[in-house]
């Protein structure tokens, strides 16, 4: 009897939400899969492109609920290649931003399978760019700063002192603490005056982008929901010139 053919998971940045943000290399990978886990904010026209004939396993997270703890995702993709077939793990982003792709990676190497990284698109640069944000400019800023904001309380140990300093600020998971996270930028030392962007699913067709000051922003987006990106720096006022991706879509309706 010959021995069984060793399993193998692809770990897969699926995009910030557009489908057609996912890699060429992805999307084959996904087509390939005998089993996908995929997240909550994968976008889900990607699931129209899994074979009729594999399992998907939705072990989406949602901030205050978790279908599945992160422990069992590791322990699930481990079960899956040890059966022998092709794993897809779709993951919102890029796995290795905020992503925990580094923790199913430890878990896979600990257990002897083997794998590969995908990358994708991380919001952090998408959103930005769909709302008409560079986070870079020549003239402006050469650098940008990611920063998870549901980790911004005391504990976190961010140097809430240096960020003013760091560039453009870029908070991922942000929106719910966005009062704390200004706040602490005022007392850092940060302009009030500073422009901020707050960006509410985007890169879809349901993207919302309010602007104001570091001074007022909390005071315009009571109504953002989560998933929502914050960006923090004088890039925001170039949205007023090349803000396209709401001009655009009329454009590629139906293509």
């Amino acid at each position: 009897m010959s021995a069984p053919t060793p399993g193998f998971v692809s770990i897969i940045g699926a995009g910030p939400g557009d489908p057609e943000l996912i890699t060429v290399k992805g999307l084959n990978r996904l087509r390939q899969a005998d089993v996908v886990l995929f997240d909550r904010l994968a976008a889900p026209a990607l699931l129209d492109e899994i074979h009729p004939l594999a399992e998907a396993i939705d072990v989406g997270k949602a901030p205050t609920r978790h279908r599945f703890p992160q422990e069992e995702i590791n322990a699930l993709l481990v079960t899956k290649a040890r059966q022998g077939l092709r794993v897809a793990r779709l993951k919102g982003g890029d796995p290795f931003v905020f992503g925990r792709g580094g923790e199913e990676c430890l878990a896979l190497a600990e257990a002897g399978i083997a794998f590969e990284v995908i990358p994708g698109i991380s919001s952090a640069i998408a959103v930005p760019a769909y709302a008409g944000i560079p986070v870079t400019q020549r003239g402006i800023t050469n650098a940008f700063t990611v920063i998870a904001g549901h980790t911004c309380g005391p504990e976190s140990g961010l140097d809430w002192a240096a960020l003013p300093r760091l560039g453009t600020l870029v908070f991922l998971m942000g929106v719910a603490h966005l009062p704390e996270i200004c706040n602490r930028l005022l007392a850092s030392g940060m302009s009030p005056e500073m422009p901020v962007a707050v960006i509410q699913q985007g890169t879809t067709a349901e993207q919302v982008v309010v602007e104001g000051l570091l001074e007022n922003i909390t005071l315009k987006t009571a109504h953002i929901q989560p998933p929502a990106t914050v960006v923090i720096g004088e890039v925001v006022r170039m949205r007023q010139e090349i803000a396209w991706f709401q001009e655009a879509q009329p454009a590629f309706a139906g293509a």
